[in-house]
């Protein structure tokens, strides 16, 4: 009954017991989207029969790979997904307008190599995002379109799908199932390495951040360094990992990619809830232990007092957005450009930064450094 009462309590704070998303590839023709995002799919979830959802909660060993065409709906509120739990309507709900499978690795570097360079050279880049928990497949691969439209993310979209049971109750399958899908993200950050772009940015949320972590753990200590090296950026946002547990990560994995970023919040009640699931361990998101995080050369973005500061606040912050999309500091910050970045006021070993009242940025102990040096020198 306590067990019960807890996922009650879930649902309520993370807003995920409304309808399971449908992705709509039968939608019948009508009025179309304002919009389409293309996002390029590797995953470890199996093949289904079912058209509404071709991808199920099944674990496959080998990867499969495809090409979606999202549509983003005429309503869309940024930091929303808006779903419906049948046949969606694609000038209301987002939906998938095409769907192509792409047989096997040589054939879908080839596509990732042909969308690259249709870019700019400043945006071949690579962004991998990987989805956590409760999610079936629409859920995840609308959120990946979510956040490329709402961040205005130039770069080719890889959304990496691993198996979630995407329901409530299946808290300890989703943590099993992030293990046995770290496998295909160390292959797909592989596949990512092959391609002709410049940079290639890891995102992770919630316990998709425990698959991102896990993967980077396999990399490095199956001799596959090469391929880690080539990440150009990491964020883990909301990340569902016991402290303990991360740390011993961090030791197996060495040099960590550069920059390595994590957004918490001290309001999230989520992990709250995760904590208390898993022994009362806190979890890295949370917040519990900033200065251990610094000491290792992680930035944090504290989004604590950031629109409430939930769970899913990293993708559903319009301040986080317009910080992002706007402000030359808050790129510099997450490319780790430290000479591009104005200086800083330097106070408890936190970096507040102008134009964002309740963001605090907390720098990693080099940066820091680097900064108090700079400020002495003058």
């Amino acid at each position: 009954m306590r067990l019960f009462a807890l996922l009650i309590i879930l649902i309520s704070l993370t807003g995920c017991g409304g309808p399971r998303a449908v992705l709509g590839l039968d939608a019948p023709a009508g009025r179309g989207p304002s919009s389409t995002e293309t996002i390029y799919l590797a995953t470890t979830r199996a093949r289904s029969d079912d058209v509404r959802l071709p991808y199920s909660a099944g674990r496959s060993m080998a990867l499969n790979f495809a090409r979606f065409e999202i549509g983003i709906p005429e309503n869309h509120v940024a930091g929303h997904v808006e779903k419906t739990g049948r046949t969606p309507d694609p000038a209301r709900h987002f939906t998938a307008r095409a769907y192509q499978p792409i047989d096997g690795r040589k054939q879908f570097i080839s596509q990732l190599n042909a969308a690259l360079a249709t870019r700019a050279p400043e945006d071949r880049e690579i962004f991998i995002f990987v989805h956590g928990y409760n999610n079936n497949f629409a859920d995840s691969i609308f959120r990946n379109a979510q956040i490329v439209h709402d961040y205005n993310i130039n770069a080719v979209a890889l959304h990496y799908a691993w198996p979630s049971g995407g329901a409530l109750p299946l808290y300890v399958f989703d943590r099993d199932s992030a293990l046995v899908g770290r496998a295909g993200l160390a292959e797909t950050i592989e596949i990512a390495a092959k391609t002709r772009a410049n940079r290639v940015i890891l995102v992770g949320h919630s316990m998709g951040a425990y698959v991102v972590t896990e993967a980077l753990r396999d990399l490095a200590v199956t001799g596959r360094r090469s391929s880690l090296d080539r990440l150009g950026g990491v964020v883990l946002a909301a990340p569902d990992i016991d402290v303990d547990v991360f740390q011993s990560q961090v030791r197996d994995i060495g040099t960590l990619p550069k920059p390595f970023t994590i957004v918490v919040s001290r309001r999230d009640r989520a992990l709250g809830i995760s904590r208390r699931l898993t022994g009362g361990h806190p979890r890295v998101g949370s917040g519990s232990d900033i200065a251990m995080l610094q000491d290792k050369e992680i930035g944090v973005i504290d989004a604590s007092d950031i629109d409430g500061g939930r769970h899913n606040v990293f993708a559903s912050s319009q301040t986080l957005m317009d910080v992002v999309n706007n402000s030359d500091l808050m790129r510099n910050l997450l490319r780790d450009d430290q000479m591009g970045a104005p200086p800083t006021v330097i106070a408890d070993s936190a970096t507040v930064v102008e134009g964002a009242a309740s963001l605090v940025i907390f720098l990693p102990a080099r940066i820091l450094g680097g900064m108090a040096n700079a400020v002495t020198a003058r």
